[in-house]
């Protein structure tokens, strides 16, 4: 049967309309920086099967992975990491049913955002 209503329904809220919360922000962000892991894991093994392929193919690829770009990804990667690790245990703390007010939920996403960046740091300075 068609559905006679459909122009007088009412319309979900639109980014225009709707305000991004802190914590739904930071949730889709944990889902783009896994998908970005993906791209950052196919680099490394690329560097990999350089290394078995030969010595001029590996120079090439290792010149790229250690240019100032290679080093910008790959910090960028072990951000991602961190990001990634620290939104995983918000969650984890979350199916235990706690945390879920607003103030807390919220200071939950600036630690998250805040320790990725200074684990981040800390971990390019020990590497």
């Amino acid at each position: 049967m068609a559905d006679v209503n459909r122009g007088n329904r009412p319309l979900s809220p639109h980014l225009s309309i709707y305000r991004p919360q802190l914590t739904s922000v930071t949730s889709i962000f944990a889902r783009i920086t896994g998908v970005a892991l993906l791209g950052a894991a196919f680099l490394v093994v690329w560097w990999f099967l350089a290394a078995a392929s030969g010595p001029e193919y590996f120079a090439f690829v290792n010149g790229l992975m250690t240019s100032w770009f290679g080093d910008l990804v790959m910090f960028a990667a072990l951000w991602a990491v961190c990001y990634h690790f620290l939104s995983g245990l918000r969650h984890l703390y979350w199916d235990t049913g706690r945390g879920f007010e607003i103030k807390k939920a919220e200071r939950l996403g600036w630690m998250v955002i805040v320790g990725s960046g200074v684990l981040a740091v800390l971990g390019a300075l020990v590497l």
